[in-house]
């Protein structure tokens, strides 16, 4: 049985080879990954991938190995904390945002938020001379953080990047002008993270297949025996703005016009 299952709070699932052993969501497994061992929680079941080779897992957690992996997630919350003062302390530009400690204990890593190249190579000493084991430093983005703490959206429910892990497509501001929502503010548009929300991506796609029934903004349109310009659309509700030459405006169904689509 193939199976996802996530490392670090704030990346992708994995994926594994079950083998004979019986997992469910929520599971914690032991794992071979980046030449050590490490723990894993069951994110998916039944996974389809395209790897030919894909990693087996070494086993399901045991009462031993759990306590081990608490041990671990306890050590977390001060690494972070000392992590931080280093940080302060050197003056550097990047926001720590989580920890995990490898299941073999051999590897800490550090998840960090940075607008601009930082040179962390100081910390590194620091880090490795504090934990005694081998540290890396993984930059990650704003989503990625977002991720990893969890939310809820504006719309009630929990984060997209969550919940369509790995699937997401790269939001824009051309995605909110399409859906007539660039004007809204940034406030109003973006997410938890501080960036565009992803469900604006969302129906993208659609919006740009309804928009091709739609004439061009200030394309000339008749209405009856009168001719006037568009001057504004509205897609979802099938509508267009039209200017006539004396300046007044009318609100029309998209039916009740004709114009030129090659125009």
């Amino acid at each position: 049985m193939i199976i996802s299952a996530k490392i670090f709070s704030w990346d992708d699932a994995c994926v594994f080879d079950t083998i004979e052993w019986d997992v469910v969501v929520g599971d914690t497994v032991i794992v071979n990954f980046d030449s050590g061992i490490d723990n894993a929680i069951v994110s998916k079941i039944n996974t389809t991938t395209k790897d030919k080779e894909i990693a087996r897992i070494i086993r399901k957690a045991n009462v031993s190995d759990l306590e081990i992996c608490k041990r671990n997630k306890e050590k977390e919350a001060e690494a972070i904390n000392l992590c931080r003062q280093m940080v302060k302390k050197r003056s550097l530009s990047m926001k720590i945002v989580d920890t995990h400690f490898s299941f073999d204990g051999s590897k800490v890593t550090f998840s960090f938020i940075a607008e601009k190249r930082v040179d962390f190579r100081e910390l590194v000493k620091d880090l490795s001379k504090q934990f005694q084991r081998s540290i890396r430093l993984q930059q990650i983005g704003s989503r990625d953080e977002a991720k990893g703490k969890g939310g809820f959206g504006a719309c009630g429910r929990g984060l997209c990047c969550m919940k369509f892990s790995g699937s997401l497509q790269s939001v824009t501001i051309e995605d909110a002008r399409l859906q007539q929502m660039g004007q809204r503010g940034s406030d109003r548009l973006s997410g938890l993270c501080d960036r565009l929300r992803c469900c604006l991506a969302f129906e993208s796609q659609q919006y740009k297949k309804n928009l091709e029934d739609f004439p061009r903004e200030r394309q000339e349109v008749q209405w009856g025996n009168k001719k006037g310009t568009v001057i504004d659309r509205n897609i979802m509700l099938r509508q267009v703005i039209i200017e006539f030459g004396d300046k007044s405006k009318k609100k029309l169904l998209l039916e009740d016009i004709k114009f030129n689509k090659e125009g």
